[in-house]
């Protein structure tokens, strides 16, 4: 019997020391994840910029689309407006009244604030004819918080990423991309801050455009390397939303980093805003060039010291 009370009292303090242990261990993580986030960090702002306003879509689905949104968390949704050209002259149609469908827009979840909407204008271009209301700030465009294009061919989307006045570029996700993708152009579009867009709602469709959408983002990261891009639902239904952090995942098969994938949602959605903002207000730069004189000219290809040694002569 003393044997076995001894056995006991040892289990007893085993355990005591296991549950401390564990306690600490615990204590110690969450110290450590304390000491990693920065100070005043806050959630992270998420954001659709691409709710599909079809002529088909009437207003109680669009209203629909809308709290189902800020049901999933996003702090701001843009409702595009889909041109399609058919004939060389085309007129864009003004923007949707956000007043008049939403006097009081609903809460996003997890927070006090109302989801914030915009508009958004994409256009279809398939003709050169078609680009020339976006190569400057037009007034048809000017009324539009963002600007998009969805180019048809190679050179069309040489032209996008190098001269239109536009915010976004969107990425054919519904069928195989008809061309390749040139460093040149891509590069060119991420240094005039443009971004590139990936819709995720036909993979949920069809196991087709899943294939698709998946092949067409991987060629594009092949280039980019995951920057400039914006992940968006192009949902005409609320049933084709997904939850911000659901997307997130969703990005690692579509060739993202962790990081990547989450900026697509929040902080680059946020830059292209900003740069809207920018394509609406400014109006022109002036780029100014320092003139260099013949005899600085001359001056650089001779040594230092020589050249001294001429300007004391």
């Amino acid at each position: 019997r003393g044997l076995s009370d001894h056995f006991l009292f040892l289990f007893r303090v085993c355990t005591i020391l296991d549950a401390a242990l564990s306690e600490a261990a615990l204590w110690e993580r969450q110290a450590i994840l304390h000491e990693a986030r920065p100070h005043g960090a806050t959630m992270a702002l998420f954001a659709d910029l691409n709710i599909v306003n079809t002529p088909d879509t009437d207003r109680k689905r669009l209203q629909s689309l809308i709290e189902n949104a800020a049901h999933l968390g996003y702090s701001t949704v843009a409702i595009n407006h889909v041109a399609e050209f058919q004939g060389k002259k085309q007129e864009i149609a003004k923007p949707i009244s956000v007043t008049e469908l939403y006097p009081s827009p609903p809460i996003v979840q997890g927070k006090s604030k109302p989801i914030k909407i915009l508009t958004r204008l994409t256009v279809i271009v398939s003709d050169a004819a078609h680009c020339n209301d976006l190569r400057i700030t037009s007034p048809h465009t000017r009324s539009y918080d963002i600007v998009a294009v969805l180019p048809k061919t190679e050179k069309l989307f040489h032209v996008a990423c190098m001269t239109l006045d536009i915010d976004l570029i969107c990425i054919n996700v519904i069928e195989k991309q008809p061309y390749h993708f040139r460093r040149p152009s891509v590069n060119g579009a991420i240094e005039r801050g443009i971004y590139f867009e990936l819709a995720y709602s036909p993979a949920i469709k069809d196991s087709t455009m899943r294939r698709y959408t998946i092949s067409n983002a991987l060629s594009l990261m092949q280039i980019c390397k995951g920057k400039n891009i914006i992940m968006s639902s192009a949902a005409e239904r609320p049933l084709e939303l997904r939850g911000p952090y659901d997307i997130a995942n969703l990005g690692l098969l579509f060739g993202l980093t962790e990081g990547d994938a989450k900026a697509a949602l929040s902080t680059n959605c946020r830059a292209a805003l900003l740069h809207g903002e920018t394509r609406k207000t400014a109006l022109g730069v002036i780029y100014t060039v320092k003139k260099v004189s013949a005899t600085e000219e001359k001056d650089e290809g001779t040594p230092l010291s020589k050249r001294a040694k001429t300007k004391s002569d």
